[in-house]
């Protein structure tokens, strides 16, 4: 596994262990894009534990751009037959690597300072990568391709008392360089959707709640990311806005789940929210959440001129995830669990 840390093996272990229709796996071949991010890390070791416990014999080719990268996240698995890296820019066409059963698209930039720094591939990887997947899948008959979504397709809630459901549709200004991300995303919805329609292409999208939890990366410009960080240096927790947007968040572990039950379980042409509907928090909240665990303070400060750009002017998203729960998926763990855990293992695998 990439973190070899008791409450973390006791997490893929809890997730591998869930009852879904792995059969549906079995001697499947998996194509996961964005392999070395936060959901395909810890997707990678819940497969890959399932092939060790239960025969399933899945292959799984894990895409990612950093060949380094992700040679360091899978070097537990480098001499196992069903796992194969494969480092590509999902940008470019892919090469022809035979049948696949299932494409789960988890390449996108998906934090502030890249939507600032890097607006053209924030667009191009949900809309050009998107399409180079859909392409490889429409000629694979039985391919089911699994596009991840985000809260943010929703934009800014229509009244403060808003909750999303998959059909709900709020405001996005279109017309500024911080839509790219949002907007991207809905881009690739409709990709999947004119695929499905010209070509029959099977799909289902999984919409994301802002998501956390020991796989993920410090340099993520994130806020949550940036709070973890601070308080696994025993720093205070540096606040950049008055902290009073309300989120719907969601646990690696549980979001997996989330994800496999949409995959495997899911109905053709739908989408499904994953967000735990009990940790719905405002931002200065979570802060002081993690500030109280590592005995700091949080401290307000002023954005500057590329993370202001990069952030997010949605001051509510919060999620209804009853849709994606009638599939059989509930969360595990709370906020206070699952914080409790992402600072435990990373303070004991991580060097600040």
């Amino acid at each position: 596994m990439y973190l070899i840390h008791p409450l973390y093996v006791e997490d893929v272990r809890n997730i591998a262990a869930s009852k879904i229709s792995w059969e549906k796996l079995k001697n499947k071949t998996v194509l996961i894009t964005g392999a070395s991010g936060m959901i395909g890390t810890f997707l990678i070791d819940v497969l890959m534990l399932k092939n060790k416990k239960s025969q399933l014999n899945t292959k799984i080719i894990a895409v990612g751009r950093n060949s380094d990268i992700l040679a360091s996240r899978f070097a537990a698995y480098m001499t196992d037959k069903n796992l194969q890296i494969l480092a590509h820019d999902v940008n470019v066409d892919l090469p022809n690597i035979g049948q696949i059963d299932y494409i789960i698209h988890a390449a996108s930039n998906t934090h502030p300072n890249m939507y600032a720094t890097d607006p053209i591939g924030t667009i191009m990887t949900n809309l050009i990568g998107t399409q180079n997947l859909l392409e490889y899948a429409r000629h694979y008959e039985h391919c089911r391709f699994m596009c991840l979504s985000s809260v943010e397709i929703y934009g800014e809630a229509l009244a403060d008392t808003d909750i999303f459901d998959e059909s709900y549709l709020g405001y996005i200004n279109c017309n500024s360089l911080r839509a790219g991300y949002p907007e991207g995303k809905r881009a690739s919805e409709a990709l999947c959707n004119a695929y499905h329609g010209k070509y029959n292409v099977d799909f289902v999208v999984a919409r994301l709640a802002r998501i956390y939890g020991p796989t993920m990366r410090l340099e993520d410009s994130k806020a949550l990311s940036q709070f973890l960080k601070k308080g696994l240096a025993k720093e205070d927790i540096i606040l950049k806005s008055e902290g009073k947007q309300l989120y719907s968040y969601c646990y690696v572990a549980d979001a997996v789940f989330g994800l496999l039950v949409a995959l495997l379980e899911g109905k053709t042409g739908e989408a499904y929210n994953i967000a735990d509907v009990e940790t719905k928090l405002m931002l200065k909240d979570i802060a002081t959440c993690i500030a109280k665990a590592v005995g700091q303070s949080v401290v307000f400060e002023l954005p500057d001129a590329t993370e202001a750009v990069g952030f997010s002017k949605v001051v509510t998203g919060v999620m209804n995830s009853k849709k994606l729960q009638a599939l059989g998926w509930k969360p595990i763990d709370s906020i206070e669990t699952g914080i409790a855990k992402t600072l435990k293992i990373m303070q004991d695998t991580i060097n600040i």
